[in-house]
């Protein structure tokens, strides 16, 4: 039977989403990988039951995570009523909708019937009642961003969900958005992009349109799908990700000019006593305007590694410049 440690909020840090009085652990726990139907369900249960222990609250889902789609929510909903039903209330569980799902003209996009059914099938795949935040998981240009928004209103006010969100969602697009759902008097409590050292378009302006509207960041491949660790820093191994099957990360981007500022920055790392994984997600989570840096992990030691970045010393000046010269070099 597991039990919790009593020592998970010790060293957590917990950031305030936007202007909500939600606070989101600045490390979360993404199941877009290796939680799925295809992976090894007692490695992903003890990677979530690790997590909650070092104080993550924030367990990230979306209805086609898996492979197959939908099985990590499936997954997850067996952890949840193995090891962590007696925890509810201490979790924060989100879940999404808009890729494709299933077949059909409502198995993906923005209409009110593709979110609100996706919604109601993921909940009975986590078997819970209610999910803490639904996120409109990408843009549709075909259908009206009130239809959408008004979707996601809905879902609140009939308890299936506590906060919304958006992901992917450009600059204007994510102002229009949270203009609306205020106005529908259910704020945008939060945007998901990816963001990293090597992807950072959020600054391009999306950034100061979510301190505007007082919306909170949650940052996935925050580690650029793997590429900011010390993976690859000797070459493409066989066991790699992008030596395998992956359709997520290939070969073609780790060239030897992206091999060349890895191994830089990991000197930089090296002489913070970090490893290369962890001074990304000090990056990432600079300056404070990044809520939570959400991160993939296949095995416990990431997940430990990451949270452990949380203890080095803030990045001072002259680290940043010669990140940023690195960077741009």
């Amino acid at each position: 039977m597991y039990i919790a440690s009593p020592e998970r909020y010790d060293t957590m840090k917990y950031n305030r989403t936007g202007r909500s009085g939600l606070l989101l652990p600045a490390i979360s726990l993404g199941l877009w990988h290796n939680f799925g139907g295809n992976d090894v369900f007692e490695n992903g249960r003890a990677m979530v039951r690790r997590a909650f222990d070092l104080g993550i609250t924030h367990f990230d889902l979306a209805n086609n995570y898996g492979p197959p789609a939908g099985s990590a929510e499936e997954s997850f909903g067996q952890i949840l009523k193995k090891d962590l039903a007696a925890y509810r209330d201490e979790l924060i569980i989100s879940s999404k909708a808009g890729y494709y799902m299933w077949p059909g003209p409502y198995g993906e996009w923005g209409s009110k019937k593709n979110l609100v059914s996706s919604l109601d099938q993921s909940l009975k795949r986590l078997g819970l009642d209610y999910v803490d935040i639904y996120y409109h998981h990408r843009p549709d240009p075909n259908t009206p961003l009130e239809e959408t928004m008004s979707a996601l209103d809905l879902l609140v006010r009939q308890g299936k969900a506590l906060y919304v969100g958006i992901s992917n969602y450009k600059p204007e697009e994510a102002r229009e958005a949270a203009q609306i759902l205020r106005r529908l008097g259910t704020p945008c409590l939060i945007h998901q992009p990816n963001y990293s050292m090597m992807s950072r378009w959020i600054e391009d302006g999306l950034q100061d349109v979510l301190a505007e509207e007082g919306i909170g960041t949650i940052a996935f491949s925050p580690l650029q799908k793997g590429i900011l660790t010390d993976r690859y820093l000797k070459g493409i191994t066989a066991d790699s990700r992008a030596a395998g099957p992956s359709v997520f990360l290939s070969e073609k981007e780790i060239t030897a000019e992206v091999i060349a500022k890895v191994s830089k920055l990991n000197d930089i790392a090296a002489a913070r006593g970090q490893k290369m994984s962890q001074l990304a997600l000090s990056w990432v989570l600079r300056g404070g305007k990044v809520t939570s840096a959400l991160i993939g992990a296949s095995k416990v030691s990431q997940i430990e590694d990451a949270v452990a970045s949380l203890n080095a010393p803030e990045l001072s000046a002259e680290e940043l410049e010669q990140i940023e010269n690195i960077l741009r070099g």
